[in-house]
C-alpha cells in the first residue's frame, strides 16, 4: 500500500480510537463534582434563559424548569474554564454524574463559550452551530446557567439541560 493512502487511514483510525466524547472511557474515573454555592443569577444569565426559552416556545417545545443544582454545577466549571482561562468541556462527564445522582437526570448536555458580549450574542451563536441548537432544542427538562467573566471582563458560558 502506498505511504500516502496508508498515512490518511491511520490518521482516521487514531481518531475514531482516541475519540473523547465516549461515556465509557472515563466513566470509571470519575471524582465527585465539589459543588460551589453559586452565585445570585445575573442579568446576562436571566436573559439567555428567558431568550432559550422563548425559542423553545417559537418551535412549539415545552419551556425548561431552572434546577439550582444545575446552575451550582454550570458555576464549577465556569469557574474552572476562568482559572485556566480556555473555554473547554474539561470533565464533562463529573459534571453529567453529579446531576444523574443529585437530580436525577437521565440525560446532560452542555453548551460551553466564550468572549460574548450580551445574551442575544452567545444565543446566536450557538442557534448558529448544529451541535449547539441540538441541545437548545434538545428533549429536555431542566437547565441553568452560569457566566463569568475573566480578569480581563470576558465572559465565558457554561449552559447545562437535563431530561428528568
Amino acid at each position: 500500500m502506498k505511504f500516502t493512502t496508508y498515512l490518511p487511514m491511520m490518521a482516521l483510525l487514531a481518531m475514531f480510537t482516541f475519540s473523547c466524547s465516549s461515556d465509557e472511557f472515563q466513566e470509571d474515573k470519575i471524582d465527585h463534582v465539589q459543588l460551589k454555592n453559586a452565585p445570585a443569577p445575573k442579568v446576562i444569565e436571566l436573559e439567555i434563559l428567558e431568550l432559550i426559552n422563548n425559542y423553545r416556545i417559537g418551535l412549539d417545545l415545552a419551556p425548561l424548569n431552572n434546577l439550582s443544582i444545575i446552575k451550582s454545577v454550570a458555576f464549577t466549571h465556569t469557574d474552572y474554564m476562568v482559572s485556566v482561562n480556555q473555554v473547554n468541556h474539561d470533565n464533562f462527564f463529573q459534571r453529567k454524574l453529579s446531576l444523574v445522582e443529585n437530580a436525577a437526570a437521565t440525560k446532560v448536555t452542555e453548551n460551553v463559550a466564550y468572549a460574548y458580549s450580551s445574551a442575544e450574542s452567545v444565543v446566536n451563536a450557538w442557534l448558529k452551530s448544529p451541535g449547539h441548537k441540538a441541545n437548545i432544542e434538545g428533549d429536555f427538562t431542566d437547565f441553568d446557567i452560569s457566566a463569568e467573566k475573566n480578569s480581563e471582563g470576558k465572559w465565558y458560558f457554561t449552559n447545562i439541560f437535563i431530561k428528568r
